[in-house]
């Protein structure tokens, strides 16, 4: 399945770290869930504005499907979106693409389930109503599934 970045209306820019590259120069495999993390930090903190003082989030599950590699010199950026909206867990859809000169170039593409959580007692709790309308309202209903 080929992602339209059309439908995604958040990206960031990734740093790739001279630690992130393997012996052959490019970015190891076992660093892609931290690019993953690092665009999903940014859209909660910058969109979604999540109040994290209150409510937590941990990750339920991860995964990632490797298409081309990335290099050292690459410049890349990752979109994501938030795809499938339930009770106490969320989808979030990531695509990392590099800059070529024949524009973006998709490289890899992944989904991490997400579980809003209260650390203070130790369990899942409903996404707070604030944080569910702000990733609905800015990755756009039609493509966001409810499962609530």
């Amino acid at each position: 399945m080929t992602e339209n970045l059309a439908n995604y209306r958040y990206s960031t820019s990734i740093p790739i770290r001279f630690s992130d590259i393997d012996a052959y120069g490019n970015v190891s495999n076992t660093i892609y869930l931290t690019f993953f993390e690092i665009a999903r930090l940014s859209y909660w903190r910058e969109i979604v504005e999540w109040d994290f003082k209150t409510n937590g989030v941990i990750l339920g599950r991860s995964e990632i499907n490797y298409l081309k590699p990335i290099a050292v010199g690459d410049q890349i950026a990752c979109y994501l979106r938030t795809s499938r909206i339930g009770n106490s867990s969320f989808d979030v859809t990531y695509v990392l693409v590099k800059h070529t000169p024949n524009g973006e170039e998709i490289c890899t593409t992944g989904k991490s389930v997400c579980i809003s959580y209260d650390y203070a007692n130790n369990k899942s709790i409903p996404i707070p109503q604030r944080e569910r309308e702000r990733m609905i309202e800015y990755d756009q209903p039609g493509l966001i599934t409810n499962t609530n």
